[in-house]
């Protein structure tokens, strides 16, 4: 208890799944949550259980971006950890990659059945909302003690699987935006990190439910993940704990990784 006490967190898309499962952890390691979502109602409902407040935007939307940063700006004069964990599903136009071909998955349609409007999209919200978020959230950053941005990658950012390239492209992206903006914030006493998760029992994991005995045979620890294993990992890079951490991408995947 008390890893994050007096320390402001902003996090993005988390009403639920793995930004929610972040929240009541960092709340719980005395944070103080600033909570955003889509929809504001969304985003109150759940902020309201960890005592915090809401705001909302589509992070992709540069002027959005810029007013719910003046509106956090009037709420607190200093943010100590941004988690940019903002994104859509597969259902929205590419999904984790379930690698066996009876998947019902988008992702098996392939680059070919891609369309330019969803892999704009793709790269608009993961991609572009963590640069939107990170450069407006600097100026607040830069008043905090010891400041913490953690981007939300992928394990298929990390891999790579065959009909996922929006998806794989985007998260892949955060990830070399991690590690270049670590080096250029690292003088200025910012760590940057990434968590490259890989599958964990969320609503955006729901559509692979006919993949998912395949995808528990093929992790060592032989499950999903489970929100809570991300969220710990997320308090850890948080956390003063990890301050001779940056530039790194930790992904709890059970071991999925080794053995593909």
């Amino acid at each position: 208890m008390d890893r994050l006490k007096g320390k402001t967190a902003f996090i993005t898309g988390a009403a639920r799944g793995l930004g929610f499962a972040m929240a009541q952890r960092f709340h719980e390691e005395g944070a103080e949550i600033i909570l955003n979502d889509l929809r504001i109602e969304d985003a109150q409902r759940s902020a309201e259980t960890v005592q915090g407040f809401a705001v909302a935007c589509d992070v992709s939307d540069s002027t959005a971006v810029a007013a719910m940063y003046d509106e956090i700006g009037q709420r607190v004069d200093h943010l100590d950890i941004l988690v940019n964990n903002a994104g859509i599903s597969g259902a929205e136009g590419a999904p984790e990659t379930p690698p066996e071909p009876e998947s019902t998955s988008l992702q098996n349609d392939g680059l070919m059945a891609v369309s330019d409007e969803a892999f704009d999209r793709m790269i608009a919200v993961h991609l572009r909302g963590t640069f939107l978020c990170t450069r407006a959230a600097m100026p607040l950053m830069a008043k905090a003690q010891s400041p913490s941005v953690i981007n939300m990658g992928s394990i298929m950012g990390t891999y790579g699987k065959p009909g996922g390239v929006a998806y794989c492209a985007a998260k892949a992206g955060i990830m070399g935006f991690t590690r270049a903006l670590a080096h250029e914030t690292a003088a200025r006493g910012v760590r940057v990190n990434a968590l490259a998760p890989g599958f964990i029992e969320t609503d955006m994991t729901a559509p692979l439910a006919t993949a998912r005995p395949y995808l528990e045979s093929q992790t060592p620890l032989g499950r999903f993940g489970q929100p809570d294993d991300i969220a710990w990992a997320a308090v850890y890079l948080a956390s003063d704990e990890a301050r001779f951490v940056t530039g790194q991408v930790l992904s709890p995947n059970g071991g999925w990784y080794m053995s593909q």
